[in-house]
């Protein structure tokens, strides 16, 4: 599976990271429909390329000809002008294979978790960051996560 496979070399390569998007809303028991990974990183420029090389490493390429470098040093001016919210990468031969590193969030600035699944101990967004984010981006496709993590942490109270 494609998580643990990203999850395994992260960890291995001493990336610091943290799991948000659809993925992360199943890990805290809401389970919906995706297909790619996202991830937040520190935003700096040793991280962002150890990430880049490790996804290289399990045949993700990045889906627009940007680099590390490009990202950190032109970060802003990506999220203003561009509207370019992830670094995307896919592996070609298997388009199914999908990762998301979110560009405008700073994992030092996250609210995480560790949710153990299969023998490991996975950095996921709190479900209060979860919905926070959704609130922020608040995207159609968003709403009925938003629903659904109000639910599950009225739930919790």
């Amino acid at each position: 599976m494609l998580l643990y496979q990203l999850v395994d070399k992260f960890q291995y390569e001493k990336i610091p990271f943290t799991l948000v998007g659809g993925y992360a809303l199943a890990l805290h028991g809401i389970v919906r429909a995706t297909m790619d990974v996202d991830f937040v990183l520190n935003l700096k420029l040793e991280d962002y390329q150890k990430a880049e090389t490790a996804l290289a490493s399990l045949g993700l390429q990045p889906r627009i000809p940007v680099r590390a470098q490009d990202i950190i040093q032109f970060r802003k001016e990506y999220i203003e002008e561009r509207n370019l919210i992830a670094w995307s990468f896919v592996d070609f031969k298997d388009p199914s294979r999908q990762v998301d590193i979110l560009i405008t969030k700073n994992l030092k600035d996250l609210d995480v978790v560790k949710i153990s699944v299969a023998g490991r101990r996975i950095p996921v967004a709190s479900l209060k960051e979860l919905l926070k984010m959704k609130l922020e981006s608040n995207r159609p496709q968003d709403q009925i996560d938003i629903l659904r993590i109000k639910e599950v942490l009225n739930e919790k109270k």
